[in-house]
C-alpha cells in the first residue's frame, strides 16, 4: 500500500492545539504546504478539526489535524472545545502552539498536563517569533521550536522535531506473529451484496499484507469455494481466517487441528485488548429485558439491507438471549463519553482507527464498568466456536477458560 493510500488508521496522527489566534492553522497550512485550514485574525475561525493526510520524512505516513482554540467560549464553542478534546484521544504526537508574543496561558499549561496525563509526546511551537526582537527561552526541560508561521521561518526545524519526537511505531501484527516465512494462510472472504465492489474490505487487505511481509503465502477463497480449496493443496495451511459472518459454516469445514480464527478478532487484538473483548463477550449472558446495547463501529459507510452492524448483530443477540433489548448505534469519530446507559458495548474490529483511538475507547468502558467486546469475539460466542476461534492466543484463551465463557 503506498503512502499516498495508506489508510488513517494506520498514519501517526498529529494534532495542534492550543488557543484561539495562536496561530496553528497557518502553522498547519505552512507544514502541509497548502492552505488547508482558513485563516484570519478573528479568534475562533477554525470551528472543526481540518485533517490532511500526508508524508513526513523520517516518520512516514502522517495525519495532520488543526482543532478549534481549546479556550473557545459559549456554548458553540463548548461543542468546539468537545471536538478539540476528542481528537486528543488519537494523538499520537501532540504540537502546542502558543503566541509567542504572548506566552504560555494557564489554558497551554492544562493541555500540557493532559499531554502528560495522556503519555502523548509533545512539543511547543512558539509561533510569531517574527514579532519579537529575540526568540523567548523555554522552560528548562521543554521541547521547544521558534518560529514564525506567517515568514516560513524555521518550519522545517519544526518537521524535523515532530519526526524525532514519534514515539516508537506499535509493531503488534496482524498474524504475522503465526506464522513462520514458507508457511500458507487461508482467508476465506465471502461475496455477497455488502462486499465492496472490485475490492476487498480494507481488514481483508491489511491482513494479507502482513501474511506477505511474514514470508509466508495468502490463498483467498470464498466459503462456497474453501472445501474443494483444502483437497486441492498440497501444504497443510497454518491457519485459517475468515469474515466472522461465515464463522459457522466455515468451522464445519476447516478440520479441528487447523488453527481457524475471524478478521474481527485479529483486528481486536492488533488495535486493542483481544482479553477485554473476551471477556466483554461474558456479559450477554447477564442482558435483561430493557438493557440497551451499544454497537459502535470506526467508520462510515453505506448501509446495506442486511447490514452486519445494525440489522445482523441486533437479530443475532436478540436470537441468543432471548430478551428483549434496546439498540443504540455509533459510528466513525462519535463514540459516548457517557457510556452508564449501556450494558454491553459491541465494536467493529476498528481498522479505520487507530490504536490509541481504539484503547482510548475500550478505556473509557473500563473505567465506566461497562462490559466492552468485538464483533468476532461476539459472534463466535454466539455460534458457540469461541474457544477454538481464540486457541491461537494463549492468553485470550486462558481468559475465557477462567471466565468459564
Amino acid at each position: 500500500m503506498s503512502l499516498h493510500n495508506t489508510v488513517s488508521g494506520n498514519r501517526v496522527h498529529i494534532g495542534f492545539f492550543g488557543r484561539r489566534n495562536a496561530g496553528k492553522s497557518s502553522l498547519v497550512n505552512a507544514v502541509t504546504g497548502q492552505n488547508l485550514a482558513v485563516v484570519s485574525a478573528v479568534p475562533g475561525t477554525t470551528t472543526d478539526p481540518v485533517q490532511k493526510a500526508m508524508e513526513l520524512l523520517p516518520m512516514g505516513p502522517v495525519l495532520i489535524i488543526d482543532t478549534p482554540g481549546i479556550d473557545d467560549e459559549g456554548a458553540l464553542g463548548a461543542l468546539r472545545v468537545q471536538k478539540t478534546q476528542q481528537v486528543l484521544h488519537k494523538t499520537d504526537v501532540a504540537v502546542l502552539v502558543v503566541d509567542a508574543s504572548v506566552g504560555k496561558s494557564d489554558t497551554d499549561e492544562e493541555l500540557i498536563a493532559l499531554f502528560r496525563e495522556q503519555g502523548i509526546p509533545f512539543l511547543v511551537a512558539y509561533n510569531k517569533c517574527d514579532l519579537l526582537s529575540r526568540p523567548p527561552e523555554a522552560p528548562e526541560g521543554e521541547r521547544a521550536v521558534f518560529l514564525s508561521a506567517q515568514h516560513k521561518t524555521n518550519i522545517d526545524t519544526l518537521k524535523e522535531s515532530i519526526a524525532a519526537l514519534s514515539a516508537p511505531e506499535d509493531k503488534r501484527p496482524i498474524v504475522g506473529d503465526l506464522l513462520q516465512r514458507g508457511d500458507l494462510a487461508i482467508l476465506v472472504t465471502p461475496i455477497d451484496s455488502a462486499a465492496p465492489k472490485g475490492r476487498l474490505i480494507l481488514p481483508q487487505q491489511q491482513t494479507i499484507r502482513d501474511v506477505l511481509d511474514s514470508g509466508a503465502g495468502a490463498v483467498v477463497v470464498k466459503e462456497t469455494e474453501l472445501s474443494h480449496m483444502l483437497s486441492c493443496l498440497a501444504q497443510t495451511p497454518r491457519i485459517v481466517i475468515t469474515d466472522s459472518q461465515a464463522f459457522a459454516p466455515v468451522a464445519a469445514i476447516v478440520p479441528e487441528d487447523i488453527p481457524l480464527t475471524s478478521f474481527s478478532i485479529l483486528f481486536a487484538r492488533h488495535k486493542g485488548d483481544l482479553i477485554q473483548a473476551v471477556r466483554g463477550a461474558a456479559a450477554l449472558e447477564t442482558v435483561q429485558d430493557g438493557d440497551t446495547i451499544l454497537i459502535s463501529e470506526g467508520c462510515t459507510h453505506h448501509r446495506q439491507c442486511d447490514d452486519i452492524g445494525s440489522v445482523k448483530l441486533p437479530r443475532w443477540i436478540r436470537g441468543h438471549t432471548g430478551k428483549e433489548l434496546r439498540f443504540v448505534f455509533s459510528s466513525g469519530t462519535e463514540f459516548p463519553e457517557d457510556l452508564s446507559p449501556y450494558r454491553l458495548i459491541v465494536h467493529c474490529g476498528g481498522c479505520m482507527l487507530n490504536p490509541r483511538q481504539m484503547r482510548y475507547r475500550q478505556k473509557c468502558a473500563a473505567e465506566q464498568g461497562v462490559p466492552m467486546t468485538n464483533y468476532g469475539v461476539l459472534i463466535a460466542h454466539i455460534q458457540g466456536i469461541l474457544p477454538r476461534a481464540l486457541a491461537p492466543f494463549p492468553a485470550a484463551a486462558a481468559a475465557l477458560t477462567a471466565g468459564r465463557l
